[in-house]
């Protein structure tokens, strides 16, 4: 974690330098400078160090990352204390300890810097030995080429491989297969590449694996070797000369070659020309961690992609490696099919855990201990597989190296919100600064580039297509966060602080349980912690302890904890906090003591209050520079103070401001706007209470907001006295003449009244408006027919519970759509036939409409898959027709509450509309009882009509509607009888 200590610190000074040099003297900004200029060189020898690991390297890394959180110490508290006595009124000494401390952290980077350099020499030597000689894992035979490799599963996979390797074109292609480590690419190649049919398909075949440090002339010679060339006079001979050796053996023959385990492109482009083609259906098989690689080398269509096991699948390769041929005894069955459920499908976590049973005593009390246990048991007890995960960690350039093991701070299973964190990896200074670039869109970058390495699962995605929230394998985040405890990156903490050593510095905490309530909240004054993230829901943390550490710069919690910071001494503030969110419970102002902590969080960047309500935020926020976001269920964002006031030179511009919601009644005047000029997300609402005249809110103005891309406008306010009661309240003519930007991808409006279907061409004329939902709005009139020309780079569109009858429209106006959502449309006669006829246009979702609209789109369906466009889904949600659901008789009633009540939430949220894109085996299920619904749904699956019919199962969240269809789903009828299942 040196890279990632070194680029906080950096952060720090930097910002030290540039709006807290007032708390310096001249030879401690000397210093500062000094230092900066020092670390700009430690982090380039880091960019540029080998990747493969050393004890010179890691005792280095191990003295910056040190080095660097004792100078962060250092500088923080000693801005700290002159900030304090600022405020209190106090001059500052001319003479502090803070410049000798300083003086001693600089001479001591000197000597890293010096050692540095001497590391640097020895390694321009060995870099030439390494391209001279061979290396020494180069020499190793892969694991899988020796012996049986157990596979179970995956049948359909292994028929697709063989047939893209038989099949397709007569010239030479390569197939990659990507996936993460351990999920069974080799396995799967191996179990192909062994086949009866590529032996005697294939006239040579060859295997090499290629490891993360090879030695090109190495890979060549354990192709001549694997298939069986005699490789003892060639060992003099140069690349080239192998390179020519190997085309010519191979040359005229059909050959089948494995890469295994590539993790650059640079050995493709080297060893690619050895493989001639003689279009004779010759093939090379590549495996892969990484998407990029997999891309760049595959010559089909696209990579096979690996897949998680199902719970048959993983059940059967469970019993297989742990009972052999015997079957599992009855009273282990239960506990033995959660444990596997607890592997997520992923074939190395069940080999191991399964070696480890096989050879245990098979007990009850024993399995129970393993199954709550599982991902600590499996990367404590089995090597091969910590260093298996552990490759592609060590394969991640430095600066993704902290963001990856940071995502081990979040508790196990959770679906992780992209948009959190994104803010979390900000605030934490972990990011490489780009230049042109907002660090938001660094922070995407990293998330993109950990995807497309398999180390980061994408579970929903946004309806703009982005990422919206993710996951991670147990193990993998069980490496996490053994890695970071040990680069004293950050804990976690699951049952009090008993895991955490006396003298322990623990610069960031994850407290995800806890019962201890008193030991925790006591300990935790005690220590310097920097971030505090509280994921226990059920229980509040005593805040004032928490924020009584003056170096806390991160605090997030999911309850609504105490805050009690009323007479507490100015000394106790953290004036370094960059992050805060937290819950209050529908109250309507903030605590007076949080106003008091924003008043001097002049570092705040990110604050978050979930279940506020109607916030009256201080006239402070106008002060705060560095604020990136802020978001509340609603606030009152006080009017700025006047240019008279401040005076026309001194405006506090914040710049870095980017998300701003719910704003109640917000006025967009040209005073208010000059001040968030980089605003990319904006919610407003306005409630009874609006003036109803256009000119007040000087809507028109948004149109000034050039990097706008969010806005949602809500037209009524809830009731703070009940969720379920609110008031809807016409806005008049207020919306009728509003000037949108034309960089506005993103416009939601709910409830709002009194709109014309003419006014939408205001809104279809917006150049790169990608997402439109009009929710609960009320039109004059009942028809809308678009015009041509309109809406030309739209893709998702909802229209829920509005009024309109006729809609008339085909693919000239909506040419781009992708998604269409349409809910609770009462009157609407039919979805205009046109529509299918978007070539773009993937899916269309109908709920709670007329059998009219349902038949409409259906018929939509038919005529687009009668084309021969299959991709087209149509999504019926209704319960006025046939759906099987006998879980509730008042299911129905129940789903429209919730319905209700989860539709204006989704609507104030910047990135709803989620896809799920979960792996359907990577959660947990159990399933009991409801065997008559199960052989309902079966009878109704296999009989009936011939033509193609859609069933839907209708439940309240939780009640089991995705694990019944999964149970169906996995049965053996189901199998057997449709030859596609997806």
């Amino acid at each position: 974690m040196a890279y990632a200590a070194l680029l906080s610190l950096k952060h720090l000074l930097e910002h030290t330098l540039d709006h807290d040099y007032q708390y310096l003297i001249l030879d401690e900004k000397q210093q500062i400078e000094s230092l900066l200029l020092k670390l700009c060189f430690l982090q380039d020898f880091l960019d540029h160090s080998p990747q493969k690991s050393s004890e010179t390297i890691d005792f280095l890394e191990s003295q910056i990352r040190d080095v660097a959180y004792e100078a962060e110490d250092i500088i923080e508290s000693h801005i700290t204390d002159r900030v304090h006595k600022a405020i209190a009124g106090k001059r500052s000494d001319s003479f502090t300890p803070f410049f000798h401390k300083l003086k001693e952290v600089i001479e001591e980077i000197d000597s890293i810097k010096k050692r540095v350099d001497e590391v640097k020499d020895e390694n321009d030597v060995q870099d030439l030995q390494t391209r001279m000689e061979p290396s020494p894992d180069s020499l190793k035979q892969p694991a899988s080429s020796s012996g049986k490799s157990s596979m179970v599963g995956l049948d359909d996979d292994i028929k697709k491989i063989k047939d893209r390797l038989t099949g397709g074109s007569s010239n030479l292609e390569t197939l990659s297969v990507v996936g993460m480590g351990g999920i069974g690419k080799t396995t799967l190649t191996r179990k192909v590449f062994d086949d009866g049919f590529s032996v005697y398909h294939f006239h040579i075949r060859a295997w090499v694996t290629v490891y993360q440090e090879y030695n090109e002339r190495e890979l060549l010679l354990e192709l001549l070797d694997s298939m069986k060339k005699p490789t003892d006079k060639l060992r003099e001979k140069s690349f080239e000369q192998l390179a020519e050796y190997l085309r010519k053996t191979l040359k005229g023959t059909r050959y089948l070659i494995v890469l295994d385990d590539m993790w650059d492109t640079k050995v493709w482009d080297k060893v690619k020309q050895s493989f001639p083609n003689d279009k004779n259906g010759s093939r090379i098989m590549v495996t892969t961690r990484l998407e990029n690689v997999g891309g760049y080398a595959n010559s089909c269509s696209t990579p096979h992609h690996m897949r998680f096991l199902n719970e048959g699948e993983s059940w059967n390769l469970f019993c297989e490696n742990v009972f052999e041929k015997d079957g599992c005894p009855t009273e282990l069955k239960q506990i033995g099919k959660k444990i596997v459920q607890n592997c997520q499908g992923l074939p190395l976590a069940i080999v191991v855990i399964a070696g480890l049973l096989s050879k245990a005593t098979k007990t009850q009390h024993y399995w129970t201990y393993i199954g709550e246990n599982l991902s600590s048991v499996i990367t404590s007890n089995d090597d091969n597989c910590y260093k298996i995960l552990s490759l592609s960690y060590k394969h991640l350039p430095h600066h993704l190296k902290g963001c990856f093991l940071y995502i081990g701070i979040f508790p196990e299973d959770s679906n992780i919100h992209v948009s959190k964190l994104v803010k979390l990896w900000v605030v934490e200074r972990l990011l490489k600064p780009v230049r042109s670039k907002s660090l938001e869109d660094v922070a995407w970058e990293y998330l993109l580039e950990l995807v497309d390495r398999n180390l980061i699962l994408v579970h929903k995605k946004s309806s703009e297509g982005k990422i919206k929230t993710c996951r991670i394998h147990d193990l993998l985040r069980d490496f996490c966060v053994r890695e970071a405890q040990r680069e004293k990156f950050f804990h976690v903490n699951n049952m009090g602080l008993c895991g955490i050593s006396e003298g322990t510095k623990v610069r960031r905490l994850s407290i995800h349980s806890h019962r201890k309530l008193n030991d925790l909240d006591n300990c935790l004054q005690n220590m310097r912690l920097r971030s505090v993230l509280n994921f226990d829901e059920e229980h509040c943390l005593k805040s004032a302890k928490l924020i009584n550490s003056r170096l806390l710069s991160v605090f997030d919690t999911n309850n609504r904890s105490v805050f009690d910071m009323n007479n507490r001494s100015i000394n106790e503030f953290p004036v370094n906090l960059r992050y805060f969110a937290c819950k209050f419970h529908l109250a309507r102002s903030i605590p007076a003591s949080l106003l008091h902590l924003l008043h001097l969080h002049r570092n705040l960047q990110t604050l978050m209050c979930s279940d506020a309500m109607y916030v009256n935020l201080p006239p402070e926020i106008w002060e705060m520079r560095q604020l990136r976001h802020v978001k509340f269920w609603t606030m009152v964002l006080p009017d700025p103070p006047s240019a008279e006031t401040e005076g026309e030179n001194s405006i506090i511009v914040l710049d870095n401001l980017q998300t701003l919601s719910m704003v109640v009644n917000f006025r967009c005047t040209e005073e208010v706007l000059q001040r968030i000029p980089n605003l990319k997300k904006l919610g407003i609402c306005f409630d009874s209470e609006a003036v109803l005249d256009e000119r007040y809110y000087c809507l028109n103005n948004l149109v000034h907001l050039h990097k706008l891309e969010s806005l949602i406008i809500y037209g009524w306010r809830i009731m703070s006295s009940s969720l379920l009661k609110n008031i809807a309240f016409p806005i008049s003519s207020l919306l009728k003449n509003i000037a949108f930007p034309i960089s506005l991808k993103k416009l939601s409006f709910f409830k709002c009244d009194h709109f014309h279907w003419e006014d939408m061409t205001i809104v279809g004329s917006l150049p790169n408006l990608q997402v439109l939902k009009l929710n609960s709005c009320f039109f004059d009139g009942l028809e809308w027919e678009p015009n041509e020309g309109e809406f030309l780079q739209l893709k998702y569109l909802l229209l829920s519970d509005i009024n309109l009858e006729n809609w008339i429209a085909n693919s000239i106006h909506f040419r781009s759509l992708e998604r269409l959502v349409i809910e609770e449309l009462i009157s609407l006669k039919e979805i205009p036939s046109g529509i299918g006829e978007i070539p773009t246009l993937e899916s269309i979702q109908v709920s709670y409409c007329s059998d009219s609209v349902v038949t409409s789109a259906k018929q939509i369906e038919e005529e687009q898959h009668s084309l021969g466009n299959d991709y087209l889904q149509v999504r019926i949600v209704n319960p006025c027709n046939e759906s099987i659901s006998s879980f509730s008789q008042n299911s129905e009633k129940v789903i429209e509450e919730i319905d209700s009540m989860k539709k204006h939430v989704e609507n104030l949220e910047d990135d709803s509309g989620g896809q799920d894109l979960q792996p359907k085996t990577f959660g947990k299920s159990s399933m009991v009882g409801l065997d008559d619904d199960i052989e309902k749904i079966k009878d109704w699956l296999i009989g009936g009509p011939s033509n193609l019919e859609t069933l839907s199962v209708v439940g309240m969240g939780g009640i089991g509607k995705t694990t019944l269809t999964r149970k169906v789903y996995d049965d053996g009828f189901s199998v057997y009888h449709f030859h596609i299942r997806a």
